[in-house]
């Protein structure tokens, strides 16, 4: 059988390699984990990075486990849920950018965190430089962070949007995407946990007015009902984070299942770069071809 020119001069190009940068274990299935189980079951290589090992992090007493109950033994066993989250998703590469977790606490604009190396007081420069290492190393397709609150306000997750965005620009990465929630939704969502918190212990919901990323700036909203499985077993990976009260992994892992096809059937996120009015269903859409 011949083949024409135009077959024979194509050249076949691999499918973009996703890279999702969070500030600690856990943050990955949250806001990306049914994306990035699309994206590797469809072929794309995915890349995990986490700035920190979330050794500050709130758990439960007993699952600081070893080091007598230490904030390193806590960061020791979140890397281990970290590697088992990852394994389930699909994700071929995991790496730390081993800055210190900067913590949950309050924190007045402008203040130090008070620890050493803390991710949140990092240079963004300096640290943007080590993301964009691996970013060229995998010629990243796209890139996640957050949106510049960091969804919620954490330091950990507002430094993610500055050091990913200058990271990207350092490596020639052609799209970033705020990993975040339709604020719609998420205030919908809120008094459905305020009803559920008669039987079902909720943990505390930061201000539903300011959080995340109004519904007119969403850009890209993935159904990921088919990838519920892998989601909610990355999300039972992370056990440290299930106790010492109410907490939101366990709460998502207590809802009947057609609760949890609404709540954890789709994720958001926001190109900077898209065109206005365009909404789209696949993370991939706005790469270049």
């Amino acid at each position: 059988m011949s083949t024409g020119a135009a077959d024979r001069g194509a050249v076949a190009h691999p499918p973009p390699t996703l890279v999702c940068f969070h500030a600690h274990p856990d943050d990955e299935v949250l806001l990306t984990g049914g994306t990035i189980a699309r994206a590797a079951a469809e072929g794309h290589r995915v890349v995990l990075v986490v700035a920190t090992a979330g050794e500050n992090g709130l758990a439960d007493p007993s699952a600081r486990g070893i080091s007598g109950g230490s904030a390193g033994g806590l960061g020791d066993r979140r890397l281990r849920e970290l590697a088992e989250s990852a394994r389930v998703l699909g994700v071929a590469r995991v790496e730390l950018l081993g800055y210190a977790d900067s913590g949950s606490g309050p924190r007045a604009a402008g203040a130090p965190s008070g620890g050493p190396g803390a991710f949140a007081d990092a240079d963004v420069d300096e640290a943007a430089r080590r993301l964009a290492v691996i970013l060229a190393e995998e010629r990243a397709g796209v890139l996640t962070v957050y949106d510049p609150n960091g969804g919620y306000g954490h330091p950990d997750h507002v430094q993610v949007h500055r050091v990913g965005y200058r990271a990207a620009a350092l490596a020639g990465t052609p799209v970033v995407l705020e990993a975040t929630i339709d604020r719609t939704w998420f205030v919908r969502g809120v008094r459905l946990l305020r009803f559920l918190g008669r039987a079902l212990p909720v943990p505390q919901l930061p201000d539903e007015r300011t959080a995340y990323t109004g519904r007119d700036e969403v850009t890209h909203r993935v159904d990921v009902t088919a990838y519920l499985g892998p989601k909610r077993a990355a999300l039972r990976a992370h056990l440290s984070q299930q106790g010492g009260g109410a907490r939101t992994i366990a709460l998502l892992l207590a809802l009947p299942r057609p609760l949890a096809r609404m709540v954890l059937g789709t994720e958001w996120f926001r190109d900077r770069g898209a065109r206005a009015g365009q909404r789209y269903a696949d993370v991939f859409a706005t790469v270049p071809r």
